[in-house]
């Protein structure tokens, strides 16, 4: 969980803290930082706001679990979170070039009307979408304990993180792109959606929703086993020791879903779940460059031939 936090966090927070940072640098840049106060409240308020939010959500998730329905609003929260995950990671790459832009072209009007409402209301809906997306998916990895997600240290190490790398950002002394921060991000979230899809398969399994082919594929709990009790459990029955600590297989089964004895829809659920996502990757990287060559085309049609 507390990895999961860490990510989860520096994205969500590192995005909120970009965007905030845009708005404000460019109210100094056009001499209109006397703004900045509104913007900062609506951020302040969005936060105050999230915390509402959390503490809402642990109520409704409450009376969930005293009516016997918890364990079916966990595995909603699950696949919702899966999904939501990969949305991110995939809006983050479209926009992330041209966000700059959109916030400054928003920023410029709210400024022209005077419209400080506009200004803290737009920072204000900013960073309570962020807000929001951390508190469902806090409840997703933590089976609905939204509270030890946001005390733990995953959670204010990644707070910590998004600050300092934006705080870099912004001083112009962060040498790697942002780009290439949200790739390698995005590609552990990516990871963390897959399993939170396969353990939300698993759980429908458990509680017989639905059924299963074959119920292991494989087994190699002598191997890596999914937990400290299921390391136990081998010790005993077969006189030997697994290879590797249940700890190990604990902490992978938390962060990517690492199952020792997976069912076969678990696995191909693992695996079509990548399939898709590297379709839809294929499908936006040519739809890019043929954007690209049509632009190509456009400007050399405009060019002026030359007069003989």
């Amino acid at each position: 969980m507390e990895v999961q936090a860490l990510l989860i966090t520096f994205r969500e927070a590192l995005e909120a803290l970009l965007i905030v940072g845009i708005i404000t640098s460019y109210l100094k840049r056009i001499d209109q930082a006397r703004y900045t106060k509104y913007v900062w409240l609506g951020a302040l308020l969005a936060v105050v706001a999230s915390f509402g939010v959390a503490l809402l959500f642990q109520v409704v998730f409450t009376g969930f679990a005293a009516m016997g329905s918890e364990m079916y609003l966990k595995i909603s929260i699950i696949f919702i979170s899966s999904i939501l995950l990969t949305q991110m990671v995939f809006w983050m790459a479209e926009h992330s070039k041209d966000i700059k832009s959109n916030m400054e072209g928003k920023m410029s009007k709210y400024v022209s009307k005077g419209d400080v409402f506009g200004m803290v209301m737009h920072s204000f809906l900013v960073v309570l979408r962020e807000g929001v997306e951390t508190v469902f998916f806090f409840a997703a990895i933590t089976g609905g304990n939204i509270g030890a997600a946001m005390q733990s240290w995953g959670a204010v190490t990644g707070l910590v993180l998004a600050a300092i790398v934006s705080y870099m950002f912004f001083k112009g002394t962060m040498r790697v792109p942002l780009k290439t921060f949200f790739k390698v991000t995005g590609a552990f979230i990516i990871l963390i959606a897959a399993g939170l899809l396969v353990q939300g398969i698993s759980m429908l399994q458990d509680l017989n929703i639905i059924g299963s082919v074959m119920p292991h594929v494989y087994d190699i709990t002598w191997f890596l086993p999914e937990h400290p009790i299921d390391y136990e459990h081998y010790l005993r029955d077969h006189g030997v020791a697994p290879v590797l600590s249940g700890d190990i297989g604990i902490f992978l089964k938390a962060l990517f879903g690492y199952s020792a004895m997976p069912s076969l829809e678990e696995v191909l659920a693992y695996i079509g779940y990548f399939v898709v996502i590297y379709l839809l990757i294929q499908s936006r990287y040519a739809k890019s460059e043929t954007k690209k060559e049509e632009k190509n085309v456009n400007v050399l049609e405009q060019k002026p031939k030359n007069v003989i």
